[in-house]
Formats: C-alpha cells, structure tokens, sequence
C-alpha cells in the first residue's frame, strides 16, 4: 500500500510504500485492554484510616446488672458515648450511627493497576497503529478528514519552532474543520462536574514524530491534537478510550522507524 508524502506547502511530493505493520489486522478486544491496562496507571490509591469512627469513649456495656448496663433500661443496645454521673451519649463506633466508622471503607492495599502481558501489549500496538490507515475506523471516531489516512509529512515538519506554522501547514491538508471540532469543550454530565474534570474535549490529531524536535512544543499547545515520539506510542495514545482508528500525521522518519520497533 503506497501514500502520498506531503511538503510544508499541502503538496504531494512523491509516494512511500508503508511497512507491513500498516496490514496488521485490527484487534479491538486487545487494543480495549491496552488501553485500560495504561489508563489504570493513572489511578491514586485511595483509604481511609484505620481508626476512622473509632476514636471515642463509646461503649456497649451487655452483662446484666453490671455497671452502666444496657439491659432492661428501654433504650437501643448500642455502643454509646459515656458521659458524667452515669449518662448515655450519642451513639458511636457502629456504621449506622452518625460519626461511626465506615462499613466498607475503600482500602489503599487494593491492586488498581490492571496488568497486560508483553506479547499481548505490543500485538494491541500494532493493531491500533494499522488502525489508523483504515478510513472507515477513523471516520467512526469522529474525525473530519477529506485526504487518505495517515497522513505523511516531510521530515522538515520537525523543524518547525512556532505554532502557527504547524496550524498552517494543517489547513494546507484541509484539517480545517477536524481543528474546529476539536476547539468545541462541553461541560460533562454527572457528578464528574463536581471532581476536576468539569470539561470535555474531543481527541483530535496524533502527530507521530521520529525524535524530540522543536515541532513537539509548537504542536502541543493546540486544542485535541498530541504530539509523540514514535518509540514512545502505546494503545491510549493511538486509540483513545479503547477506540481504534484515530487521525494520525507521520513524519517520513518516523513511518521508518516503526517496523524497526514493533516487528
């Protein structure tokens, strides 16, 4: 399967024939646990103390005729705050009192990370990468693109230092209306308003490049693009929530070094 190289001005310049990772099948079910396996990383154990509700004077007192007994007085057998002169307080210590302890509390020894094996990881990264040259896939994530996926550039796009040249040479591929899709931000639904992540965003264009270049800080700062070296690819980068098929750029360079890395 043969592609267009496009230059800095949007014109093609000659064809490249893509390395045969590009004819790997695509495997949904793996690419989806990949991608968990690297979203997971992310997660903070969380838990709470140990002695949460329990730090009170409360006491639940059963013996019969024994000091401060709860037996045959009328009153709820349950553990209660001691108080002067032989009173009852508040109830404490057990879960359905006000101030107990937690029934259930979540525990910081629990295994958030989900674990993938080797073989499995880099097959999904193969995957999610042929992904990216089906047009089909890629038009079911969303994506607004008029040209044949991916998108090859020359290597000079790594010298690009400012970020209105990168966005320049985007709407020179006619990117224009995946850039305007991406710029839209809505609030989220639910209770996820109320935690950090009040906003959402589309995932727009992965721009892949062969090495840190000046062309990773003038890319990052647009709306939904990312930006990565190719050694540095996984399956949340290349297919975001477990989806395949998202907009992809390769650089010349970097369309090379794939089959060097995931043969």
């Amino acid at each position: 399967m043969k592609l267009p190289v496009f230059d800095m001005e949007g014109k093609e310049t000659k064809q490249v024939e893509l390395p045969s990772i590009f004819s790997e099948p695509v495997r949904p079910d793996l690419i989806n646990r990949a991608a968990i396996a690297v979203r997971s990383t992310l997660f903070q154990p969380k838990g709470s103390t140990p002695l949460a509700g329990l730090q009170t004077t409360a006491e639940y007192v059963g013996r019969r005729r024994a000091y401060r007994t709860m037996i045959n007085i009328e009153r709820a057998r349950l553990p209660k705050v001691k108080l002067a002169k032989g009173r009852f307080g508040e109830v404490r210590i057990v879960p359905q009192s006000r101030g107990g302890r937690p029934a259930h509390p979540p525990k910081v020894e629990k295994i958030l990370v989900e674990r993938i094996n080797t073989k499995e990881r880099r097959k999904a990264i193969r995957s999610a990468i042929a992904a990216t040259a089906h047009s089909d896939l890629v038009q079911m994530r969303g994506h607004r693109v008029s040209i044949e996926t991916p998108i090859i550039v020359e290597d000079s796009f790594e010298k690009l230092k400012k970020t209105r040249e990168v966005l320049s040479l985007f709407d020179k591929l006619k990117l224009e209306k995946e850039l305007e899709r991406d710029r839209v931000v809505k609030v989220r639904v639910g209770r996820g308003k109320m935690r950090g992540r009040r906003w959402k965003r589309k995932k727009g264009i992965l721009v892949i490049v062969s090495k840190a270049c000046p062309a990773i800080k003038a890319s990052e700062n647009i709306p939904g693009v990312d930006v990565s070296v190719v050694k540095n690819l996984n399956a949340d980068l290349l297919a975001p929530g477990g989806q395949p098929g998202r907009l992809a750029i390769f650089t010349e360079s970097a369309i090379k070094e794939l089959e060097k890395l995931f043969r």
